[in-house]
């Protein structure tokens, strides 16, 4: 049976996952109520796990060394708890080669050599080129949903990257290519960053000393 996640657990990682961001952004991650969500924000600043920053008509939440030290205490026990440590782990190595599909996607979205410069930016005037890069990201989609719902199975909150990543893909293909790799929208990568993020958080790996 699937384990969900407490709510100030959720607060907490919604922080890390989403890396900065406002009250509204926190409570709508999980779908948490935003009063809540907010008195939960407060709760966890009082404890040093917390900042909020504000800086040109912007402001947001990010977590602080010892509020990641709290979160990935709470993620190991969650998962301890839920009994999913090796479906998740089985489910991270199924993850790698996707992941390393998914980035060169971005890079060939963003990038189209030419014979004087291999880091010629795309212009998306060669629609053969966006093309094969749209089927390359197909390609990830059509293998994450049945790797979500492994990972969907073990935590509640792990469900929904499918769905979300879908939706980003399906607007792309309609034209929008801002959805594949934007950073500031639920684009492909944006998804695929949390993705990534949530994964490393609950299973207690390095971003930096993982792939």
């Amino acid at each position: 049976m699937t384990r969900d996640s407490a709510p100030d657990l959720l607060v907490l990682h919604a922080v890390r996952i989403t890396g900065f961001a406002d009250t509204p952004v926190i409570a709508h991650r999980y779908g948490l109520d935003a009063a809540r969500t907010k008195e939960l924000l407060h709760d966890a600043e009082a404890r040093g796990w917390v900042g909020h920053t504000a800086f040109a008509g912007t402001g947001g939440w990010s977590l602080t060394e010892a509020g990641r030290a709290e979160n990935e205490r709470r993620l190991a026990a969650e998962l301890t708890g839920a009994g999913g440590a090796d479906e998740v782990r089985d489910a991270y190595r199924a993850f790698l080669p996707l992941n390393a599909l998914l980035l060169q996607a971005c890079t060939d979205w963003q990038l189209r050599p030419t014979a004087g410069d291999r880091l010629a930016p795309n212009d998306h005037s060669d629609p053969v080129w966006d093309a094969g890069v749209l089927h390359e990201l197909a390609c990830v989609d059509r293998a994450l949903t049945p790797l979500a719902h492994r990972l969907g199975n073990v935590l509640t909150r792990l469900r929904g990257y499918d769905t979300r990543f879908s939706a980003a893909l399906a607007r792309a293909q309609a034209g929008e290519s801002t959805w594949v790799d934007r950073t500031d929208i639920d684009s492909c990568h944006r998804v695929w960053f949390e993705l990534h993020e949530d994964l490393i958080a609950t299973l207690g790996l390095n971003r930096h000393t993982e792939p």
